[in-house]
């Protein structure tokens, strides 16, 4: 389990952020300047809200903050970073199911329309802890949503179908592998990985008891699809399409508490 001090890693990328190029309507791949990102995962903004802006429609991908997301036509996008200002949330996103240098990216707010390797993409919703993107492509959709020949898991790159879906059957299937709503998950804070049905794996990654922060990782289909650096009680974390609320944590475990169906 990894413990080091957050405040100056966090300074760093939020400063990274700040300087990061962006643009509000941008063509295949993005317009915005990759140079000099760390590829780490950023804090939540904290104090400053909202912790979401739009809505989202469902049947959108769920881009979670830290991670990535593969889509139809062989690419990806991360949700790389965030902003709030008391009124309005952005998200930094960047081209690519997983971290590589030069990679472009570009800051979004709901209803900017995002192009991901050819396939038009529109935001619907921001939150802290995602980015709802509504493909607009009626085979996109198609593809997204289609049933796995089968729900048992391979640890792998197989695995694609099942952690990378907007499939109904899958997203129960994830939902049913976790504790029912209003009921607690621990996860227990000792490096170990705990594995859940089509695929998902999450570790607590740190733990700081003094300043009751904690990293969660999250990984399917050979694929970080989650970071959530220094998360603490009354943070929202999503996983395999499910909501949990940070309810504790200490140096023996992260508590979660499951807040939707």
């Amino acid at each position: 389990m990894r413990r080091y001090g957050a405040g100056t890693a966090t300074a760093a990328a939020l400063a990274l952020l700040a300087l990061a190029g962006c643009g509000t309507s941008p063509g295949p791949g993005g317009t915005g300047d990759g140079g000099g990102d760390t590829g780490k995962p950023t804090p939540a903004v904290r104090g400053k809200g909202p912790a979401c802006v739009g809505e989202d429609p469902g049947s959108t991908v769920h881009v979670l903050r830290g991670g990535g997301f593969k889509l139809p036509g062989g690419g990806g996008v991360q949700y790389a970073g965030a902003t709030a200002d008391g009124t309005d949330r952005t998200a930094t996103l960047r081209d690519g199911a997983a971290y590589a240098t030069g990679q472009q990216q570009w800051k979004v707010t709901p209803g900017t329309k995002v192009t991901l390797s050819g396939h038009p993409y529109a935001v619907r919703q921001v939150c802290a802890h995602r980015v709802a993107l509504d493909p607009e492509s009626p085979e996109d959709r198609t593809a997204l949503a289609a049933e796995p020949a089968s729900l048992e898991p391979r640890q792998s790159a197989a695995d694609d179908p099942l952690c990378f879906t907007t499939s109904p059957a899958v997203l129960k299937a994830a939902a049913q592998g976790f504790p029912a709503k209003g009921d607690t998950l621990a996860l227990l804070a000792n490096g170990g990985v705990q594995r859940f049905p089509t695929g998902l794996s999450v570790t607590v990654a740190y733990v700081h008891p003094g300043t009751d922060t904690a990293g969660l990782d999250a990984n399917c289909a050979a694929v970080p699809v989650a970071g959530y650096e220094d998360v603490r009680a009354g943070d929202t974390v999503e996983f395999a399409g499910v909501e949990f609320e940070v309810v504790g944590l200490s140096d023996k475990a992260v508590r979660l508490t499951r807040t939707s169906d």
